[in-house]
């Protein structure tokens, strides 16, 4: 009875396994995609670039960008959310994280539009952007800083 049940149990872990590597996978492949997304969601980078002041004061992003109030910005856009190393992320975020959400087009709409919504017990004073252009604009900014590694 005991070899059957390792056995299940095995294979049971086997098969979960080959399922969430699977998973991430395919989140992986689909990073180029929200990516591109992103550039031709609406937005206007350039004027992204304005809306991203409102961010600066706890962010950064590009070349150089190091951890402030919060942590930098820089390829973002299908990323794991809360795993940006050393970065002491609020217990809302920590939940989201050991969910394995990835940052989606979708995910960051909801962020940038109210950010206590979406992130429970947040550390995050900003209050949001209601407006939907200006959230495109921000999200194809954010997009001009992510970058996709190739599969060798």
């Amino acid at each position: 009875m005991k070899l059957v049940t390792y056995a299940l149990a095995g294979a049971f872990m086997l098969a979960s396994t080959a399922a969430f590597a699977e998973s991430h996978a395919a989140e992986t492949e689909n990073t180029q995609l929200m990516i591109i997304e992103a550039a031709l969601a609406g937005g206007d980078a350039a004027a992204g670039e304005k809306v991203f002041k409102k961010c600066k004061a706890c962010h950064m992003i590009g070349d150089g960008a190091k951890t402030r109030t919060g942590p930098p910005l820089n390829d973002m856009i299908g990323a794991e959310m809360g795993v940006f190393e050393g970065f002491k992320y609020s217990k809302g975020m920590v939940a989201l994280s050991e969910e394995n959400l990835v940052w989606t087009i979708e995910n960051l709409n909801a962020l940038f539009l109210k950010p206590r919504d979406f992130i429970a017990k947040t550390k995050m004073s900003f209050a949001g952007l209601k407006n939907e252009e200006d959230r495109a604009n921000l999200i194809a900014y954010l997009a001009t800083f992510s970058t996709v590694e190739a599969d060798d």
